[in-house]
């Protein structure tokens, strides 16, 4: 694993672990860092609030940005910190199994002011956090599955050729979820062949498990 340091408010991230952003810290995080040393807590809840409801799924409309404008921050201050929050947000709730003291030491280098740190850790440990990772599954990509599976022996007695062929092939019909139906045939030696490599990628999955190399460590 290489080592990686991160050089901020004067400590260091652990050289055994990279922090929850990644190997640099993201162009949106680094644009908000000078600017998020004006906002007030009270201006922070209110930002984070709409971060949380963007996380969870709701439409922000430009007016709930706009509402947050004052004399010391300007809307294009206020767009700049709220991408940069969002970033870190999304950031952070990719990994499950990030411990909160970790997060706090990587929010410590990234200069993020002390006292946003208990409303930072609020989202990515609270209650919101499932609701939050049942929206974010849902807009991942995903391929079709597998919903059903038919199939049936047929066994040809003859052809326009031969009057004898007693030759079996495997009719098959799949659902995907999203409704559509494919029907194939499958010779006998075409079936075999489909047995021997699935056979085949499970063993090579089972071999891969089994390296060190792959195993997840806290």
């Amino acid at each position: 694993m290489s080592i990686i340091q991160v050089k901020g408010s004067g400590k260091s991230v652990a050289p055994d672990r990279t922090p929850f952003f990644g190997v640099r810290v993201p162009k949106e995080i680094k644009s908000m860092i000078k600017p998020i040393s004006k906002i007030e807590q009270d201006l922070f809840r209110k930002l984070l609030k709409l971060l949380v409801a963007a996380l969870e799924g709701n439409e922000i409309e430009y007016d709930d940005i706009k509402r947050l404008e004052s004399e010391s921050l300007s809307e294009e201050t206020i767009v700049i910190i709220y991408a940069g929050f969002m970033t870190l947000l999304k950031s952070a709730l990719k990994h499950t199994s990030l411990k909160q003291e970790m997060f706090v030491e990587d929010l410590h280098e990234l200069q993020i002011p002390e006292i946003f740190h208990n409303d930072l850790s609020s989202v990515v440990y609270g209650s919101r956090r499932p609701k939050i990772d049942n929206f974010s599954n849902e807009q991942r990509p995903r391929m079709t599955r597998l919903d059903n599976l038919k199939w049936r022996v047929d066994v040809a007695i003859s052809t326009s050729v031969l009057n004898r062929v007693l030759e079996p092939s495997i009719q098959m019909e799949m659902t995907l979820s999203d409704g559509t139906i494919q029907s194939f045939e499958v010779p006998i030696s075409q079936f075999h062949k489909l047995r021997y490599n699935i056979a085949f990628i499970l063993k090579e999955m089972e071999d891969l498990e089994k390296r060190s190399i792959l195993k997840i460590k806290d």
